[in-house]
């Protein structure tokens, strides 16, 4: 605990299934497009997944593309 070491995939995945049940289809979807564009980045593997990230640049990542997916719907 506390040595970033986990990682936030499921927890994220946790979020989409939430987002589903309240009938927030499309929060959920990207939620998921952008853990599924994080995981396709060898870079952001936790070490579970043979990488070197940690929980918090993991984190970051996701939540850095969903604000940028936001950002250029807003545009």
């Amino acid at each position: 605990m506390g040595k970033g070491l986990a990682n936030p995939v499921g927890t994220f995945w946790s979020v989409v299934m939430l987002l589903e049940h309240l009938g927030e289809a499309e929060a959920a979807r990207r939620v998921m497009a952008a853990v599924e564009h994080v995981t396709a980045n060898p870079s952001l593997h936790t070490r579970d997944l043979g990488g070197s990230a940690t929980t918090a640049q993991v984190t970051r990542a996701v939540c850095e593309h969903i604000a940028g997916v936001r950002q250029r719907l807003a545009a």
